[in-house]
């Protein structure tokens, strides 16, 4: 590519540049296809909420809404269509897929980009591990219409017509770092820090004494799990603790874990799905739970959007996934950095 000093717009870096952005339009008009041959409908989910969301490390970019008599009302840029698309579930929708800009402060990188593009699809009374098979088909469909045989990144390969591996948080923490997860968990989905302090220590790696349990769970999960993930063929990284899973519901043959998976290529984290939890009682007091955990690291929280709640209340029995479409797109595309598949990057900013 053209040096890093010239703009994106400038005429030399836009040539390197245009082929991948090409394909991705081909790939997102293939997935558009691909959604209408089963039924879905495509809904235009509004940016500005009144809650981007309730995810502890989540950052949002905040605003306000000004009225004809000059009153000010905060409103945020969602960070996922996620509450739109489950009213609209509420409201009646079956089979419903968003391709939506969504924001997300304090993300920039080679993966990540402060707004970016989110694909995220919904399925009214079917189990979560339908979204799989869903995954596992628009893998296919991104390198084929791309005309990619592998996946690569950092020297990482994937073959995406291959069947995905299935593996479950215990597994891997197993595999990778020898680690008994669960044994840190109670049937009660409540957590044990030192439990797993211990058996992290073990493993090698560091432990300092403000570490909560999430805190320890993702340093192996970042150290010893994600690079060994989608290497040969995709994977599918599913039943994580209850704690773990603010959004999903609990799975009927162990209550310490939830009906979450996440999908892998290449080492990059590509999908989120949940089967949805549709109990406002419990979805409430884990947002409380997140938004507190929130306050203790960043020193803010965002509201509740009991608007929301309320339509979790009658919204039926659904499963629902998040993929970034970005990140899929660089992958087929071949290219290095996110920004490489992103028409328009955003301006940079201080680090």
């Amino acid at each position: 590519m053209t040096g890093a000093a010239s703009p994106w717009w400038s005429a030399g870096r836009h040539a390197d540049r245009r082929p991948a952005l090409l394909l991705r339009n081909r790939i997102l008009a293939a997935f558009r296809a691909w959604f209408s041959d089963r039924d879905f409908i495509e809904a235009e989910a509004a940016c500005l909420q009144v809650s981007p969301g309730n995810e502890a490390h989540l950052s949002a970019f905040a605003t306000e809404a000004i009225g004809a008599s000059g009153a000010r009302t905060p409103l945020y840029l969602h960070t996922s269509p996620e509450f739109a698309c489950k009213k609209l579930l509420a409201a009646g929708e079956t089979r419903l897929f968003s391709v939506a800009r969504v924001f997300r402060n304090r993300e920039r990188g080679p993966l990540h980009h402060p707004e970016f593009t989110m694909l995220e699809w919904y399925r009214a009374g079917a189990s979560y591990t339908a979204l799989m098979a869903d995954c596992a088909a628009l893998l296919a469909c991104a390198a084929e219409t791309a005309g990619a045989r592998r996946l690569v990144f950092r020297g990482r390969e994937t073959d995406p017509f291959a069947e995905p591996e299935r593996l479950t948080l215990a597994e891997a923490f197993d595999r990778f770092a020898g680690i008994d997860l669960l044994s840190s968990v109670t049937p009660s989905g409540a957590t044990d820090r030192d439990a797993l302090a211990a058996a992290v220590a073990g493993a090698g790696l560091r432990v300092v004494p403000d570490d909560t349990w999430a805190d320890l769970f993702s340093r192996v999960l970042v150290a010893r799990i994600e690079p060994h993930l989608g290497l040969g063929r995709p994977t599918i990284l599913c039943e994580y603790p209850i704690s773990e899973a603010a959004l999903a519901r609990p799975a009927p043959h162990d209550p310490r874990v939830a009906e979450r998976f996440e999908l892998y290529a290449c080492g990059v984290e590509l999908a989120n799905a949940f089967g949805e939890l549709t109990d406002p009682e419990e979805q409430r007091r884990r947002f409380e739970a997140e938004m507190a955990e929130k306050q203790r690291v960043y020193g803010e929280r965002y509201p509740i959007d009991d608007d929301f709640l309320a339509a979790l209340a009658v919204m039926p029995e659904a499963s629902g996934i998040a993929l970034g479409f970005d990140r899929l797109a660089m992958l087929a595309c071949g290219a290095t950095r996110i920004e490489d598949v992103i028409w328009t990057p955003v301006a940079e900013t201080r680090p």
